[in-house]
């Protein structure tokens, strides 16, 4: 089951059925991919196309942030619970020690992808990094270096790749690479390797449990993220209850449509 919101369908899921699901989509070996939909992305979703149709093609998409949940919950579809994107990193590297799975981390700064596996490994006896790799400024649109990339990747061979190259540019390379590269799972985390590695710190639980986990990084980095969560998210809300008025109004229509085919019948009914 999904819910709408602002016109991206998020999945009902929560921490475990996510977990589950990813290693369903690891038996099948066939290329898959997973979002971590947040207020940002909806809001990018919105003016960007390529985004938009990527979101309409994953396999699945979990709810990232609180607002999300408060969202549904007020459009009256409400979610399970939040499946954060860092904890879902974290969750599936413990998953993957257990299993046996090999995992690939893409992105980051320099030397967070590198650090982060490393400290992963501590934490997770077993755990099989097939590779850490951080490219260089540029790379995106860089023909020979993505030539580079999906040839390190595929002689790799993991099984879960972790992309870190914040939204929208981490789904659109998975999108544009992941039948070249063929990795079961591919799964964009942000700034999961600079929080695991220590480099970025990540808001109190309290905060995150509260929906406050975008004041802890405008807090915590203004010039990188004050026009992101202070302008260009600022009208998340306004959208979503312009969506349940929407809601609401074709609800009244369906009635009234009904009411009136209803009387029509009876009125054509030779019993009436």
């Amino acid at each position: 089951m999904r819910v709408n919101i602002l016109g991206i369908q998020v999945d009902r899921v929560g921490m475990a059925q996510t977990l589950a699901r990813i290693e369903e989509f690891i038996h099948a070996r066939l290329p898959r991919l997973v979002i971590t939909p947040n207020v940002d992305h909806l809001i990018k979703a919105r003016q960007d196309r390529e985004f938009k149709k990527i979101y309409e093609e994953a396999d699945l998409n979990v709810p990232d942030g609180v607002p999300l949940l408060w969202a549904a919950r007020f459009l009256g579809r409400p979610l399970v619970e939040r499946v954060n994107g860092t904890d879902l990193f974290e969750a599936l590297c413990a998953r993957a020690a257990e299993r046996g799975y090999r995992v690939f981390l893409l992105g980051g700064p320099p030397r967070a992808a590198a650090q982060a596996a490393k400290i992963l490994e501590r934490r997770n006896a077993g755990l099989q990094v097939a590779g850490a790799y951080a490219p260089p400024m540029g790379f995106f649109n860089d023909y020979d270096e993505n030539q580079r990339i999906e040839a390190m990747i595929r002689k790799a061979k993991p099984d879960i790749l972790f992309v870190g190259l914040g939204a929208p540019k981490q789904e659109k390379w998975i999108h544009r690479h992941m039948h070249k590269i063929n990795v079961p799972v591919s799964i964009g985390v942000g700034a999961s390797f600079e929080y695991v590695a220590g480099a970025s710190p990540r808001a109190p639980r309290w905060m995150q449990r509260a929906g406050m986990e975008w004041l802890h990084r405008v807090l915590s980095d203004p010039s990188r993220y004050w026009k992101r969560y202070l302008v260009e998210d600022f009208k998340f809300f306004p959208l979503v209850v312009a969506q349940r008025l929407r809601n609401t109004f074709r609800k009244i229509v369906v009635a009234k449509d009904g009411r009136s085919l209803l009387f029509i019948q009876q009125q054509k009914s030779p019993h009436g």
